[in-house]
């Protein structure tokens, strides 16, 4: 299945494929993309199945996500991941190494013991919705906690992702049901992390626990010099949080 894509840039300009997490979609990359890459590279960032303007039809699964993005994008690029996009670069270079030329991780949501995994699918059971664009805004800075994400990003974020429906509420613009199936897939082993292979830069919110020092000293120790490790402040959502010091780092990486 072919996904909907945002796009920035000259489609004839060596090509940087951008995959967002669960609950995103591909337009978070659009300020990274505009500011830092497009006067010189061709961006490509789709909504995966179940979120977005893409396709919400079950499977969920892992292989079905694989399987849409490589026939959305075509030949190899550079490719960035967060979160749940990270996972599936890796599953993406285990089975197509030839596409991925490198590889950035922005705190990636490689693997979760399955029952930290079942918990998060469980909490999607939950019905979300909001009586209004403040009111999304507001829960979402609660859900930050200590990290304080910029609320003109949210704003931004809220305007193309909240969508009204027949009820008069608020929703966002992704499937629950596939959400949960998505964190499932989380619990279950990655390739190995040999599969990578490639330059890589890992970039990690300082206040995230996605990523673990251990995890860390596994790419290191697999990678060896072909990995860059930066950490950055702010939570998760590296790009929100720490645009600036994520922006560059990545600018930087591609340049080298």
């Amino acid at each position: 299945m072919r996904l909907h894509i945002h796009e920035w840039g000259d489609p004839a300009a060596p090509a940087v494929v951008c995959l967002h997490g669960v609950s995103g979609h591909g337009g978070r990359f659009r300020k990274l993309a505009e500011e830092r890459l497009a006067d010189r590279l061709h961006v490509v960032a789709p909504d995966l199945r179940g979120h977005g303007r893409s396709t919400w039809d079950e499977p969920w699964d892992l292989g079905t996500h694989v399987a849409d993005v490589l026939e959305t994008v075509e030949g190899p690029a550079v490719w960035i991941g967060h979160s749940f996009g990270g996972r599936l670069i890796m599953e993406i270079t285990a089975k197509r190494p030839d596409l991925v030329q490198r590889a950035v991780l922005l705190d990636p949501a490689i693997f979760a013991p399955p029952q930290i995994a079942r918990e998060l699918a469980e909490e999607e059971s939950v019905e979300r919705s909001f009586g209004s664009v403040d009111e999304a805004i507001d829960a979402r800075e609660i859900a930050g906690g200590l990290v304080s994400t910029p609320r003109t990003i949210l704003e931004e974020e809220m305007s193309v992702h909240l969508v009204v429906s027949e009820d008069g509420r608020f929703r966002y613009r992704y499937s629950q049901p596939s959400v949960a199936a998505d964190y499932l897939e989380i619990g279950t082993p990655p390739p190995p992390y040999e599969a990578l292979g490639v330059p890589t830069l890992l970039v990690v919110g300082a206040h995230s626990k996605i990523v673990s020092a251990g995890e860390s000293e596994l790419y290191r120790a697999v990678l060896g010099d072909l990995l860059r490790v930066v950490v950055v402040p702010g939570g998760h959502s590296v790009l929100w949080d720490a645009y600036e010091e994520t922006a560059d780092a990545i600018e930087t990486f591609l340049a080298d």
